[in-house]
C-alpha cells in the first residue's frame, strides 16, 4: 500500500499539466482561438468538466477516443480530459475521405468520436461500413453546420455535473494516445506513445528550442501532427506561454496577428514559410516582435532559408528533424548553425542518440552513410496491432527511422534520401504505393512510378510516369480526375508524364532515383499546381 502512496506523490503525467499549469500561472491567458480567451486557471477547469463527462458516459482507462476536426481550444482540452482518465486520444487527419476514415475506425474502434460540424457528413459514411459496437458522437460545434440528431453537442461537457472522478492509476508506461502515420507504405500505422516519452519530448525541445513562459505563439497547424502540437502547444501549456490557435494556416492573418498581437514564436513548414515570404503583406518592419522561428515536416530548400536570414536577421531559426514514433523530435539545427550548416538537420537533441548503421546491424563512422536510428525515452513503445512492424522498426535494439544519412566530422546529420519511397507534399505523407495502386485500377495503364520532385510552392509534388498498354490512351487529366475519386486532395498527383519504359534493376526493381533526376526540371503544370 505504501508503495502505490509512494508511486502517486511521485507521478509527472501528462494529466497533470493543467492542474499544475492552473496553479503555477491562474488567470494568465493560455489560449486564444479567434474572439475566445481561456486562463489557465479555466483551461483546467474545462479539463475536469470534460474528464467528468467523458466517464459519467462510460469512458474508462484503456478506451480510446477518435478526434477529427480542425484546430479549436477543444481539441486539447479533450486530450488532457481524456489523459485524466487514462483513456487513449486518437486525433486524425481532418483531411481524410470516409474509405481512409473508415480503415481507421476498424482499427482503433474508439468507444466515441469527437468531431467538428462540417466533417460529421464524413464521419457518418465511414461508420456504415464498421463493424464493432458503433461508437458515441459528439460533435463540435465551429461552423453553425446542421448535423443529424444522433450527435451530441460537445457544449454539454462544459456544463456542472455532480459527479466524483474516483482516483484512476495513471502510469508513465502506459499508452495514451494513438497517432497514425501512413508512412512509405499504404495503410496507416497506429504510433502508441505514452506520458513518459511525451514528457521526455516537451523537455527537449523547451531546452533546445530555448522556450519560455514568456512567447507568445501562433498555432496554425493541424493538432492531428505531433509537430504542432507535441513540439509547440503542449509545451506551451507546460511552460506558460500564452497560444494563438487559428483554425488553418492563413499567411496574412498570421502576418496580422505577429504584428497586432506582439507574437515572439512560430512554427511552419518550409512550404509555409515560403507563403509567408510572397505575401503582400510581408514586411519585416511590422515583424520586430517575432524572435524565435521553427520549421520542420520537410525539407527546407537552402535558397528560402538564406533569404528568410537575410530579411528577417533579428530572428533566430531552428531547425526540428524528426518523425511521429519520435513525439517527434530527433534532431535540431540551432541558430548559429544555420549560416555553415544549412543544409544539415542538426545535432542530436537532448534525450536522444542518434546513430548510422549499415543492414548488418554495425554502427558507421562519420561520412559513411547508413539508415539513420535512434535510441531514446521520446519514442513510441510500438504500432499498435502490428508486430512485423515493431520487429522490423526495433532490429537491433535501435529505433530505424527510414531515412538514410550520415555525420560529418563536426558531428552534424545529414539526411541523403528516403529509404523507401515517401514523398512529403507541403509538410503532408503520401505513400506512394497508395497513389501507384490507384493508378494501377484505369484498364489502359500498363506501369506506373510514384516519386516526388521538387516543387516551389508543395517543396515536393507527387509525381506520376505511367507507361500505357499498346494502343491505349490516356492523359494527365483523365488521370488526376480518376485520382480524386480515390484519394484526398493533398493526395493527388500534381504532375503526370508518360513514357515508353521504366528504369529497372537486374532483379526488375524501378529505379525511381532515376527517375527523379529524370523528371526533377520538368515544367509544373499550372492546372495542377
Amino acid at each position: 500500500m505504501i508503495q502505490n502512496d509512494i508511486q502517486r506523490a511521485r507521478r509527472m503525467h501528462i494529466a497533470d499539466i493543467p492542474t499544475r499549469s492552473a496553479q503555477r500561472f491562474g488567470n494568465k491567458i493560455a489560449l486564444v482561438d479567434h474572439e475566445h480567451q481561456m486562463s489557465f486557471k479555466e483551461f483546467h477547469q474545462c479539463v475536469e468538466q470534460i474528464a467528468m463527462h467523458l466517464y459519467d458516459q462510460g469512458l474508462r482507462k484503456g478506451d480510446k477516443v477518435m478526434i477529427f476536426s480542425h484546430n479549436c481550444w477543444q481539441f486539447p482540452a479533450i486530450l488532457y480530459a481524456t489523459a485524466k482518465l487514462g483513456v487513449i486520444s486518437v486525433p486524425i487527419n481532418f483531411m481524410l475521405n470516409a474509405a481512409e476514415v473508415n480503415y481507421l475506425l476498424q482499427h482503433a474502434q474508439p468507444k466515441m468520436v469527437v468531431v467538428e460540424d462540417s466533417l460529421c457528413t464524413v464521419m457518418e459514411r465511414a461508420l456504415i461500413k464498421t463493424d464493432f459496437i458503433p461508437p458515441q458522437q459528439v460533435v463540435i460545434d465551429l461552423n453553425q453546420s446542421n448535423v443529424a440528431a444522433q450527435w451530441q453537442n460537445f457544449d454539454t461537457f462544459l456544463q456542472d455535473i455532480e459527479i466524483t472522478l474516483p482516483e484512476i492509476e495513471l502510469h508513465a508506461h502506459e499508452p495514451i494516445r494513438m497517432m497514425y502515420t501512413s508512412g512509405t507504405e499504404s495503410l496507416p500505422k497506429g504510433v502508441l506513445l505514452n506520458s513518459e516519452a511525451l514528457m521526455a519530448q516537451y523537455t527537449s525541445c523547451m531546452v533546445e528550442g530555448q522556450m519560455s513562459s514568456n512567447d507568445r505563439e501562433i498555432h496554425a497547424f493541424p493538432m492531428y501532427h505531433c509537430a504542432q502540437l507535441d513540439a509547440f502547444l503542449n509545451v506551451d501549456l507546460i511552460l506558460g506561454a500564452t497560444s494563438y490557435i487559428f483554425r488553418r494556416f492563413d499567411p496574412e492573418a498570421v502576418l496580422d496577428t505577429i504584428a497586432k498581437e506582439k507574437i515572439t514564436k512560430l512554427f511552419c513548414p518550409p512550404t509555409a514559410w515560403i507563403a509567408l515570404l510572397n505575401s503582400e503583406k510581408f514586411n519585416p518592419a511590422e515583424l520586430g516582435s517575432l524572435s524565435k522561428a521553427y520549421y520542420g515536416a520537410s525539407a527546407m530548400p537552402k535558397a528560402v532559408i538564406e533569404e528568410l536570414l537575410q530579411k528577417l536577421p533579428h530572428i533566430r531559426f531552428w531547425q526540428f528533424y524528426g518523425q511521429t514514433e519520435m513525439a517527434p523530435v530527433a534532431t535540431v539545427l540551432h541558430p548559429e548553425d544555420h549560416f555553415e550548416y544549412a543544409d544539415s538537420v542538426g545535432r542530436p537533441a537532448f534525450n536522444v542518440e542518434t546513430q548510422i548503421m549499415a543492414e548488418d546491424g554495425e554502427i558507421l563512422p562519420q561520412g559513411e552513410v547508413g539508415e539513420i536510428v535512434h535510441r531514446s525515452v521520446h519514442l513510441t513503445q510500438g504500432y499498435d496491432q502490428n508486430e512485423e512492424k515493431n520487429a522490423e522498426s526495433f532490429k537491433y535494439g535501435w529505433f530505424h527511422s527510414g531515412d538514410l544519412g550520415y555525420f560529418n566530422e563536426q558531428g552534424y546529420l545529414f539526411v541523403v534520401d528516403r529509404i523507401k519511397d515517401m514523398v512529403k507534399s507541403g509538410g503532408e505523407n503520401v505513400s506512394t504505393r497508395e497513389v501507384e495502386e490507384v493508378i494501377y485500377r484505369m484498364d489502359a495503364v500498363k506501369e506506373v512510378a510514384v516519386f516526388g520532385t521538387p516543387h516551389p510552392r508543395w517543396i515536393e509534388a507527387v509525381t506520376a510516369v505511367v507507361i500505357l498498354h499498346p494502343d491505349q490512351y490516356l492523359t494527365e487529366k483523365l488521370i488526376i480526375e480518376f485520382c480524386a475519386q480515390h484519394l484526398s486532395a493533398y493526395k493527388m498527383p500534381k504532375m503526370v508524364h508518360f513514357a515508353e519504359a521504366l528504369p529497372k534493376n537486374a532483379s526488375g526493381k524501378i529505379l525511381k532515383r532515376e527517375l527523379k533526376q529524370q523528371y526533377q526540371h520538368q515544367p509544373t503544370e499550372a492546372k495542377v499546381s
